[in-house]
């Protein structure tokens, strides 16, 4: 008699709909790798506020990718995925790679109390994402033509979602990842007034970097009537985690994918194109 072959177990996406995760499921999908997203709207559904989905989340799945919202810097995350850690391991998932950020304490309580959970853990610490300027709250800055933000002369090792996504997918199917700490940058230092210039340059536009104080930035995120919880935590990240302390690069895409990491020009060249940013494509 013939077995009948087992249906392959779901890979679970938390923050499978954002920059990294979309692109995660659209890889593992393209590979016949079934995969469960995890989120509010879906079923079942997931919430990290409501520890009461995280069980029916992590049921009959083979692993996680966990990307906590709003970010790992945000009070209360390190225990937040410690306990889905734990409960994860508990339920029999023991693969469980975990999205970090460089330079964010946070963050790197995330990463130790994930490593304590018994899990066969992979941590991606990654930089500023490229397509922040091209996927997030900064595009309709860029599309405005003046992007002021409270920051200085701070090189910072831009990354791209897509290499992010390459080593995620790479992770899950090759367990020589297992236990391994990649920090995910791009291959060169840019400050905030260089990123834009070279948005202007590729998409033909005027756009001009403004810097602000952290008041007024603060005020100019109150004007946009945004939570005070989420203006203090972008405060955070655009203040503390760029005081140049991540201002140095990594060799974690090369480690992982033997290939170069990609670089910013090339970023803007192709979102430019898409017309994404309008102007000359």
């Amino acid at each position: 008699m013939t077995v009948p072959e087992q249906p392959m177990k779901p890979i679970l996406m938390l923050g499978g709909t954002g920059k990294t995760g979309r692109r995660i499921a659209s890889q593992l999908a393209a590979r016949a790798i079934p995969v469960r997203i995890g989120s509010r709207g879906n079923t079942p559904s997931f919430d990290w506020n409501d520890r009461a989905t995280w069980a029916s989340a992590l049921a009959g799945v083979s692993a996680a990718y966990i990307s906590y919202n709003p970010d790992l810097a945000a009070p209360g995350a390190s225990e937040a995925v410690g306990a889905f850690a734990d409960l994860a391991v508990a339920m029999g998932v023991k693969r469980l790679i975990l999205l970090s950020g460089r330079g964010e304490p946070e963050a790197q309580r995330a990463e130790d109390m994930l490593k304590r959970s018994g899990a066969d853990w992979t941590i991606l610490r990654c930089s500023w994402f490229m397509q922040n300027f091209s996927e997030s709250f900064m595009l309709d800055a860029v599309l405005s033509g003046q992007v002021a933000l409270p920051v200085g002369a701070v090189g910072e090792p831009f990354v791209d979602a897509d290499d992010i996504a390459d080593v995620a997918v790479a992770a899950f199917i090759d367990d020589r990842h297992i236990g391994q700490l990649y920090e995910l940058t791009g291959p060169r230092l840019l400050t905030f007034a260089e990123a834009i210039k070279e948005i202007a340059e590729a998409s033909g536009r005027d756009i001009r970097f403004v810097r602000l104080t952290p008041e007024e930035f603060s005020a100019s995120l109150a004007e946009q009537q945004l939570p005070e919880d989420l203006i203090a935590l972008l405060k955070m990240l655009f203040t503390e985690v760029l005081d140049g302390r991540n201002e140095h690069l990594s060799d974690g895409v090369s480690d992982a994918l033997h290939r170069p990491a990609r670089d910013f020009t090339d970023y803007a060249r192709a979102v430019a194109t898409s017309g994404v940013w309008g102007g000359a494509q």
